[in-house]
């Protein structure tokens, strides 16, 4: 797709200004950083130059970024944001005659100009949009020729943003208050080419700045260091002090409102939801914090807030600098709100701080930032509590183990990502729990889990604000604990190259006290029949004493058994009514999965409740799944009719999807479901939560 090599010039974009009324984080006037220097070059000041990504279509081996500016308005009627992107840049190479950004169909370019540090005249310049992949397009500038090594070019994209994979649209009636609407970006992994042009690839680090104009009474956050609102202009002003790659750049506006909970700490969300959101957190975030930073050195990015957004928001949570996304259904679940809040802060150490350089190593984010949230959740609540959630996410893997097949490439840690293969689909439990046991057998190796965490603090130290690879981490481990690879049977290859399970798991006796009891119940419960009376008190066990976690054990393994016969599933249900009659959805939808599986005709009203209640991807996924694909396929449809105008566009289209699929299949529809097998699992079977 051509477009006209000459537009209106753009009106020259204005840098940001302290206003006096600070909105959200820490005003103008406190300094420009959060924590020590930030270089200012996009390799972080590493002088290596990125390596290639297939996801990106950008030659950003050609640049460096060194910083980037966002003026956008916002516009809930029409849907879209439009505005600039100024772009400094610097060529790395001589005779550079083109500058390639990602981009997206969705993204509308009207044009780009360019300013040189040569003495040169503004210019108009002419692009193109091409083709490149199903998730994305590339832009194609043309620059004057030529252009030096080194000369500063300042590149100006003035576009409008509409209804791309990043954008989130919420009408009023998909909010939590259904009374004004919302829109929020979701960038990782390779989404945010749908919001601004860019370098899309977490190789590519630079800081940004930005001003977002909205109507009156609309809040805007930002994944940013500061940010201060300009009442006269209408206008929210945003620093990124630290280089942070494109996907970690996200926006959220709407009718939000604030509670502090902590020195550092504020919770955001909607007026309906905020007392209950800073109520479960209270002052945990910064007690968390406070054992992070004992581990793992000083946190680098001034404010740690939170955002709860609404159940459209298609993940659990989002480690966004700054500021944290979260749905808000988690809400519901504490210790699924606990875990998942410890996992995005670690994440400011490992994922943020120092990044994967390659989608194809994502394990050196996740695999990382889940060791590390284990570490955090051993100081503050013990041992026993942490082994039990692992248990929980390992016994996960291997459900997702029996789905794939322990060769599948998709098990690895570093994982060839082909050309056209859109990075979001290596995200599975691998390259978390797989992830973690390499960690943790790392840790095992130098035989001290406090020099590890030196260790660490080391890894963060040299790196911070750097994007790496695997070998980059490998080299200093090895430089740190030369013994370790002189062990017997060390073979770092088979852990990053092997399919299948992982080689190894860390030792989880620690919480037998919490998962014992379960196992012991499980045992009691899978004989095929209902509990004989010499067992009839282990069965009617109280289990209000019991976590979150430790029931979500038991359903977990009793969803692998399903289907359970009608006497077994009544017994279930007379023995932990208020369990199963309480808020927890973790709870509620894996009991209501066994509810679908085993045919348990009693409890289709308490399904019918739950499924126009909760309208999140997370809970309404899986349940559909299973219901399109098996004789109660009417209550599903029955569901879908009463709730589509709840549910955001993207998650009704997945749901008409599902039913669909199970619509052309009478013969599945009307066979009872049968057990899984090693063969017969599908991803339904594999509960996870980000």
């Amino acid at each position: 797709m051509s477009a006209p090599a000459r537009a209106t010039p753009l009106p020259t974009p204005r840098a940001p200004s302290p206003a006096s009324l600070c909105c959200c984080r820490k005003s103008p006037s406190a300094g420009g950083r959060c924590a020590g220097e930030y270089p200012a070059a996009a390799d972080g000041g590493s002088g290596r130059r990125p390596p290639a990504d297939v996801a990106s279509a950008s030659n950003l081996v050609d640049f460096r970024l060194r910083h980037f500016h966002l003026d956008l308005r916002v516009n809930f009627a029409l849907k879209e944001m439009s505005g600039w992107l100024v772009l400094d840049l610097v060529p790395l190479v001589a005779g550079v005659r083109t500058l390639v950004l990602d981009a997206h169909p969705s993204l509308l370019v009207h044009a780009v100009d360019c300013e040189t540090s040569d003495g040169r005249e503004p210019a108009c310049l002419a692009f193109r949009l091409e083709p490149f992949a199903d998730f994305g397009s590339a832009l194609n500038v043309d620059l004057p020729d030529p252009v030096e090594a080194g000369t500063h070019v300042r590149v100006t994209v003035r576009y409008t943003a509409t209804d791309g994979p990043a954008m989130w649209w919420l009408d009023s009636e998909l909010t939590c208050g259904q009374d004004r609407p919302l829109v929020f970006t979701q960038g990782h992994s390779v989404s945010n080419r749908s919001f601004f042009p860019c370098f899309d690839s977490p190789a590519v680090k630079s800081t940004y700045t930005a001003a977002v104009r909205v109507p009156d009474d609309v809040t805007v956050l930002m994944s940013a260091s500061r940010s201060w609102y300009s009442k006269a202009e209408r206008v929210f002003h945003f620093s990124m002090d630290a280089p942070v790659p494109a996907y970690l750049v996200a926006l959220v506006a709407g009718n939000l409102q604030h509670v502090d909970v902590g020195p550092r700490s504020r919770v955001w969300a909607e007026p309906c939801l905020l007392s209950c959101a800073a109520k479960k957190l209270g002052g945990s975030v910064e007690r968390w914090l406070t054992v992070a930073e004992g581990l793992f050195g000083p946190y680098l990015w001034g404010r740690c807030d939170l955002v709860f957004l609404p159940p459209a928001f298609p993940i659990v949570a989002m480690e966004n600098p700054c500021l944290t996304f979260i749905i808000a259904s988690i809400l519901e679940s504490s210790d699924f709100l606990l875990i998942d809040v410890v996992h995005e802060i670690a994440h400011a150490w490992f994922g943020n701080a120092v990044t994967n350089a390659t989608w194809e190593e994502m394990w050196l984010s996740e695999g990382l930032a889940t060791y590390a949230q284990r570490r955090i959740t051993t100081e503050a609540y013990g041992a026993a509590f942490t082994c039990l959630e692992s248990a929980v996410r390992l016994d996960a893997l291997h459900r997702q183990l029996r789905l794939l097949g322990d060769s599948n490439p998709v098990s690895r840690l570093q994982v060839k990502l082909e050309p056209g293969v859109n990075p979001s689909t290596l995200m599975n439990l691998f390259t978390y729990e797989k992830g973690f046991c390499f960690v943790s057998y790392l840790s095992s190796l130098c035989g001290d889990v406090r020099r590890f965490d030196g260790f660490l603090r080391d890894y963060i130290s040299q790196f911070k604000f750097q994007s790496v690879v695997t070998q980059d981490f490998l080299d200093l481990f090895l430089a740190t604990f030369p013994k370790a690879a002189q062990e017997e049977g060390v073979d770092f290859q088979r852990w990053l190259t092997g399919c299948g399970a992982p080689p190894c798991e860390p030792d989880l006796s620690a919480g037998g006290t919490l998962t014992g009891p379960v196992r012991d119940l499980i045992r009691v419960w899978t004989r095929g029949c209902a509990p004989e009376p010499q067992e009839e008190a282990a069965a009617t066990a109280d289990l209000a004493g019991w976590s979150t976690f430790q029931v979500v054990l038991f359903l977990d393994c009793m969803l692998d058994h399903t289907p359970l016969t009608h006497e077994v599933m009544s017994r279930l249900r007379a023995c932990y009514a208020s369990l199963l009659d309480g808020l927890n959805a973790e709870v509620q939808v894996r009991w209501l999965q066994m509810v679908v599986r085993s045919l348990f005709y009693p409890d289709v009203p308490r399904l019918n409740d739950f499924l126009r209640k909760h309208t999140s991807r997370m809970y309404t996924v899986p349940l559909y799944e299973d219901l399109a694909t098996g004789a109660m396929h009417g209550v599903a449809v029955e569901a879908f009719q009463q709730t589509r105008q709840r549910l955001h566009p993207n998650l009704r289209r997945t749901l008409q999807q599902i039913l669909s699929q199970g619509q052309q299949d009478a013969h599945a529809r009307l066979t009872p479901l049968r057990p899984p097998d090693a063969d017969g699992v599908s991803l339904r079977d594999v509960n996870v939560s980000a």
